[in-house]
């Protein structure tokens, strides 16, 4: 399934599915599932094009939080930014994306990334070699056995969360695109440049509607202090162009400000401009806010300049 062989998606009528822009909503992992719905279904009203869900080893599972948001839904795609292939075997998430996509035709995306050395430890496994991991689990996914239970018309697509060099072109060769996350335009353009015209390129912008300075920089700094921890995410900000110096106390104000938008509306709008004149098909956005919340507000201040 990861390749092209079975029934390929239409990755044409995806980016005409897509639009772009959707959410990128980690943040209904803390929500209870009444809230979740809730959020799914307002999202979807608002108009956004998508709407993506994470993982984390202290959360929900992703495929069952789909299912529940696919399920209280009636049109949006969802996708999943990531599911860990640290966390269950190629034949259950195959299994998992299959059944998803049969179930609601046309609007289930299956992201995977190799996730975090945390994260992963965290499971009582061993994080190593991820790049041979994340190919040796598409190997396993197209090797697995016969799936025998009904399918969609068509294959769901699969985007990696490639950062650098090496997992773009595996997204490029074995999947449909790429999902790269915290990550700023001219990260963009760099994906775009492996990925070559045809994949998909999805990436997770963060936002915070704020147009004080101080305050939407010490809510950014929230959010990039915790992945500043991960060295993945601080590698791919050194091939960007940053220093250990820009990595300090949450982040310089450069860093920060490439990596959060803030700012009014057409703040917003702008860095989403630039991320597609960089070649991204379809932007999702993280709406930050101190805490858990869904962000609900900030996307409905969002929607009308932004989704057409």
């Amino acid at each position: 399934m990861a390749t092209s062989s079975g029934n390929p998606p239409r990755l044409d009528a995806w980016k005409e599915r897509l639009g772009s822009v959707g959410v990128w909503l980690g943040s209904v992992n803390w929500a209870s599932a009444a809230a979740a719905r809730e959020a799914a279904v307002e999202i979807e009203e608002l108009g956004y094009g998508s709407l993506w869900v994470s993982e984390t080893p202290l959360s929900k599972e992703p495929f069952v939080n789909a299912a529940i948001l696919l399920a209280a839904t009636t049109r949006i795609p969802l996708g999943t930014g990531i599911a860990n292939v640290w966390a269950r075997d190629a034949t259950a998430t195959r299994a998992a994306a299959l059944t998803l996509s049969e179930s609601f035709p046309g609007r289930f995306v299956l992201g995977l990334g190799v996730s975090h050395l945390p994260a992963v430890a965290a499971r009582g496994t061993t994080y190593e070699r991820p790049l041979t991991k994340m190919r040796d689990y598409l190997d396993q996914m197209d090797a697995a056995a016969p799936y025998e239970a009904p399918r969609g018309q068509e294959n769901p697509p699969v985007v990696l969360a490639a950062l650098r060099s090496k997992m773009l072109e595996l997204s490029r060769d074995r999947t449909q695109g790429a999902h790269p996350y915290f990550v700023p335009p001219e990260h963009t353009a760099r994906a775009r440049e492996a990925l070559g015209a045809g994949p998909l390129l999805i990436p997770e912008q963060a936002v915070v509607v704020e147009t004080d300075p101080e305050r939407a920089r010490t809510t950014a700094r929230e959010h990039t202090a915790f992945y500043l921890t991960l060295p993945n995410y601080v590698n791919n900000l050194r091939w960007l162009g940053f220093s250990d110096e820009d990595f300090e106390n949450g982040g310089s104000d450069r860093l920060v400000d490439a990596i959060v938008a803030w700012g009014d509306v057409d703040a917003i709008r702008a860095r989403v401009r630039a991320h597609l004149d960089a070649g991204a098909d379809h932007v999702v956005l993280q709406p930050i806010e101190s805490g858990r919340g869904l962000g609900l507000v900030q996307l409905r201040e969002l929607a009308p300049a932004l989704v057409s």
